[in-house]
């Protein structure tokens, strides 16, 4: 069989193997070009120690626990830029469920394929022959879209229980299925999970949440026991009914949202607030006999309280708590365009930075769609984005000018007085005709000239300036309507 491998890694895999050494390509590499993805990293096994490996090639490093070597090609590709070696391994007990207690260095393939996790995972492929090792039977499981571990799967999960998070990681990245004895594999050994790190979980998560199906992949966790252990609070959104604005119960919502930021494309950040979002709708439900519906006044406050916390827990970067937090904080943002002021908007792009505001008004279609509307941007939310955009832009003005009133009254020895303002808004005029006017020489030089005129003059020149801004205005805020369809 013949695939595309970069150059890079045929070439850390012949260097072993004109050394002596054996060499081949294994685990999600190699699934990856049968199932025919392009691989995002590349693994190399081979019977070489790790100090046979650096001899082999000095250009690499050695920092682990693990036996695996990273060899430097001088890719600029960063999925090529270091291609890892690892040798064949053995692995004894896994007393923690975390990590080996010993890593031995085994001295043949089938050894090495053996104390791999699942079946799609076993296969190695000597790329020169185009030869491929599957002793489990992992093309078949390509072939029929299921995972299933190497051997015992109660055996695989008290090796390594993140392997069950891990199973679930797949499902969502590649669309394929648990076979049944795995998954009740997973059901009963779920109370493993409490020993992994949260830093481990977190990577998983992450990878959860950035694939093309989080939503599948969250509902499948807690078909199978093991949400509690990757986001405990959604849990408590499991049956709680929502006002009649909602048609799914507080679980179901939040998943929804956090798909639809999946569906479109966005960012980690939005998916993971909408996953959030609505964290906290359990705690904060009330009852209102005046509205005959059910309220939850304040979810937004406290969600983002029960947001910064869960996230610190699981470690993630301050700067992803910070911009997460907000997002969920304010999400609830006043947007009816009939009642909102401009001023009002701006608090909001303040409250929530500059920098976030887009992501806050995805979130808000993300929501609007998790509630089971089917209209993703109403007028009101268009209208708003308008005018948030109108907010967001730089206001036309003299403090655009490359100039200003004190600079002129310094440079020329003029007085303070309405003059100034005249002269100010008739240099902005020519500037909005030609913006390369914009310069301090040609402004003083021009300015030099109007300061000749009587000030009955400069007054008629200032005021058809002011015409002309609040004209190009009009026409900037005109284009803005446009562009969110709400002229």
């Amino acid at each position: 069989m013949q695939f595309r491998i970069p150059e890079e890694v045929t070439k850390v895999s012949g260097g072993l193997r004109s050394a002596g050494y054996e060499s081949y390509l294994v685990g999600g590499c190699v699934r990856d070009l049968l199932i025919g993805r392009e691989p995002k990293d590349w693994d190399v096994t081979t019977n070489a120690t790790p100090n046979e490996i650096q001899k082999v090639f000095p250009e690499s490093f050695y920092e682990n626990d693990y036996g695996t070597v990273g060899v430097k090609t001088g890719s600029s590709d960063s999925r090529t830029e270091i291609i890892e070696v690892t040798p064949y391994r053995l692995e004894s007990e896994y007393s923690d469920r975390r990590r080996p207690d010993t890593v031995k260095f085994g001295t043949s393939l089938p050894e090495d394929l053996a104390r791999r996790d699942f079946t799609v995972n076993a296969i190695a492929l000597d790329e020169a022959k185009g030869q491929i090792v599957d002793p489990y039977e992992g093309q078949k499981d390509i072939k029929d879209r299921m995972l299933r571990t190497v051997g015992d799967p109660d055996e695989r999960f008290n090796e390594d229980a993140l392997r069950m998070i891990r199973a679930v990681r797949l499902v969502a990245e590649l669309g394929f299925g648990i076979d049944g004895v795995t998954a009740t594999a997973i059901h009963q050994n779920s109370k493993y999970l409490r020993h992994v790190s949260r830093e481990r979980i977190r990577d998983e998560l992450v990878r959860i949440l950035k694939s093309d199906r989080p939503m599948e992949a969250l509902l499948l966790c807690n078909q199978l026991n093991i949400l509690e252990y990757i986001v405990p609070d959604l849990i408590r959104g499991i049956g709680i009914e929502q006002n009649q604005a909602h048609s799914y119960d507080v679980f179901e919502h939040n998943l929804r949202t956090m798909q639809h930021a999946a569906d479109k494309g966005w960012g980690f950040d939005v998916r993971l607030a909408g996953l959030y979002h609505d964290i906290s709708k359990p705690e904060t439900r009330r009852w209102s006999d005046e509205k005959k519906d059910w309220t939850f006044h304040g979810h937004d406050v406290v969600g983002s309280r029960v947001t910064k916390k869960a996230l610190e827990e699981l470690h993630f970067s301050r700067e992803t708590i910070e911009k997460v937090t907000k997002l969920v904080r304010w999400h609830m943002f006043f947007s009816d365009p009939d009642q909102v002021t401009l001023s009002a908007v701006r608090r909001i792009i303040t409250n929530v930075g500059t920098e976030n505001i887009s992501d806050l008004l995805k979130l808000r279609v993300c929501d609007r769609i998790g509630t089971g509307r089917p209209k993703e941007q109403p007028f009101r939310l268009r209208k708003y984005m308008a005018m948030v955009d109108q907010a967001l832009r730089d206001p036309i003005s003299v403090a655009m000018l490359k100039t200003d009133g004190s600079r002129i009254i310094e440079k020329f020895d003029e007085k303070p007085g309405p003059k100034i303002g005249f002269l100010l808004h008739a240099l902005l005029e020519e500037v909005l005709d030609d913006p390369q006017r914009n310069t301090e020489d040609y402004l003083d030089n021009r300015t030099e000239e109007l300061l000749k005129l009587p000030e009955t003059e400069l007054k008629k020149l200032g005021e058809a300036g002011k015409k002309a801004r609040e004209a190009k205005e009009d026409e900037e805020v005109r284009q803005i309507m446009e562009k969110h369809h709400v002229c």
